[in-house]
């Protein structure tokens, strides 16, 4: 084990740890999502809640968010939207762009001087027709015309983080 990795692990307590190892791969959706935890630590849901938030507020978890199946709802074509943004209008920009409902999520992130864009949005629709009318749509209404829409071929297994 590393140094750094063991500095991390000496504020948690055995019981935060193990917690964590069984959230980390996903929560059942049903009406006691904490069930398994509370069995096997043996200890109740609302010490679970409580040692989830405490966790959260440290940034040792830093975010806890459901993942949606979105091409078994019939979303098969998703586009990642490439734009080029002023950089005094990132913040305006970005918070119309996140309020679409057809964008999962939005990036600022550094240009280079092979690649003028700054902001990246993932558009999902039923085809990539809708994709390009929602760009088109979001084009309009924070009047930016330099994108770029480029559309996945394949989706690749996500995964996140594991201790």
């Amino acid at each position: 084990m590393s140094e750094e990795k063991a500095v991390w692990r000496s504020d948690m307590d055995e019981i935060d740890e193990k917690l964590i190892r069984l959230i980390q791969g996903g929560i059942e959706f049903t009406h006691a999502p904490f069930a398994k935890a509370v069995a096997e630590l043996g200890i109740s849901e609302d010490e679970i809640v409580s040692r989830l938030k405490k966790l959260a507020e440290e940034k040792k978890i830093r975010r806890f968010g459901a993942s949606i199946g979105h091409i078994a709802l019939g979303f098969t074509a998703n586009g990642m939207g490439v734009w080029d943004i002023p950089e005094d209008r990132i913040e305006e920009v970005g918070k119309k762009m996140a309020a679409f409902d057809e964008v999962s999520h939005c990036y600022h992130r550094p240009r280079s001087a092979e690649w003028p864009y700054n902001m990246y949005t993932m558009i999902h629709g039923k085809s990539q027709e809708e994709c390009k009318a929602a760009a088109e749509k979001i084009s309009k209404a924070v009047g930016i015309t330099d994108y770029k829409l480029v559309f996945s071929e394949k989706e690749l297994k996500k995964k996140g983080v594991r201790i």
